[in-house]
């Protein structure tokens, strides 16, 4: 006897975003990246389309990050002082799909890199490089809301990810990614209310960044709460597929910030042998993340070990495989 499959059936579909610009659309990328676009739950092929491959993003700064693990360095220490060189590297050898250029350096309590500075910075990695790119401040609100706004200007055209845009910093970044043409990161403290409202407001500044707008709803590592944040991932998607235009975006996942500053990340085996060898423990603690955010329907995935990168790109490429 045949056993029928019930499937879902949603009215709605994601939004699709069109990430980098080529020099046709008035950039100078390679080739563009298309997120989002779904018509049912993350890789469910039976019951309708997911037409665009989940995107993995590799994490370059514009200063050496000395706190990073050495299993982690010893893959980059060659080019650690130089972020073009390193992008370069992390498309060509490690297969990054895009490269997500951190300003850290900009942190008034460090470096405090000029608006000059990171400028420069952005225009070598540019220059290196054809994949799109993801633009991320230091992380302080006030430095921030310094830098997008003249990055979004050196790179007009480029149709550049912008991020964050926090409760905070929504204005600085909206402006910038609507006077530039680029795209926006829209982040919200592990909230669907707070998200839904992230992207209304965001709206009510130009209603065309409706269709330009990624989600991130803050990544959580395993053991730290991944459950909520898969939760409000999942619930993001149920709106989106149910007519929710407010959650109808594609959603990002910022892994590596999360897991390499997880103790279970670095500290050696040394001082915690219950916990087993540090290379293994690491590698695995970022692909268990990630993996856990691409079932709850993450589109893009920011990573930094490489053998994790290969990991889950092979991972990715068997839940394509309609």
């Amino acid at each position: 006897m045949a056993v029928e499959i019930v499937k879902e059936r949603y009215r709605s579909q994601v939004r699709e975003v069109v990430l980098g610009a080529t020099k046709e659309e008035g950039g100078t990328r390679a080739k563009t990246i298309k997120v989002g676009g779904q018509t049912a739950l993350p890789f469910l092929h039976f019951e309708g389309e997911n037409p665009n491959r989940p995107i993995v993003i590799m994490e370059v700064w514009d200063i050496v990050p000395e706190e990073w693990p050495a299993n982690l360095k010893s893959y980059y220490e060659d080019v650690y002082d130089d972020p073009a060189a390193w992008a370069k590297k992390c498309v060509e050898e490690y297969g990054a799909d895009m490269i997500a250029l951190r300003f850290k350096g900009a942190d008034p309590d460090g470096k405090d890199a000029s608006v000059e500075d990171c400028i420069a910075v952005l225009k070598k990695v540019l220059e290196a490089v054809g994949v799109p790119l993801m633009i991320l401040g230091c992380g302080k609100t006030e430095k921030d809301s310094q830098i997008i706004g003249p990055l979004g200007e050196a790179g007009a055209g480029e149709n550049l990810l912008l991020g964050v845009a926090t409760q905070d910093t929504y204005k600085s970044v909206a402006s910038a990614a609507m006077a530039h043409k680029h795209s926006v990161i829209a982040q919200s403290p592990i909230d669907i209310n707070i998200a839904k409202q992230m992207n209304i407001l965001i709206a009510e500044m130009s209603t065309p960044l409706l269709d330009k707008i990624i989600i991130d709803p803050v990544t959580a590592a395993v053991g730290y709460g991944i459950e909520y944040s898969y939760s409000i991932m999942e619930r993001a998607r149920f709106g989106a597929l149910q007519g929710d235009r407010m959650l109808g975006m594609p959603c990002i996942a910022n892994v590596a910030q999360e897991v390499w500053a997880k103790k279970e990340a670095y500290v050696p085996e040394e001082e915690n042998p219950a916990w087993g060898d540090q290379v293994d423990r690491s590698l695995s603690w970022e692909i268990a993340t990630a993996i856990g955010m691409l079932h709850s329907g993450s589109d893009l995935i920011v990573m930094r070990h490489p053998e994790a990168v290969k990991r889950v790109k092979a991972h990715i490429d068997e839940l394509m495989q309609v």
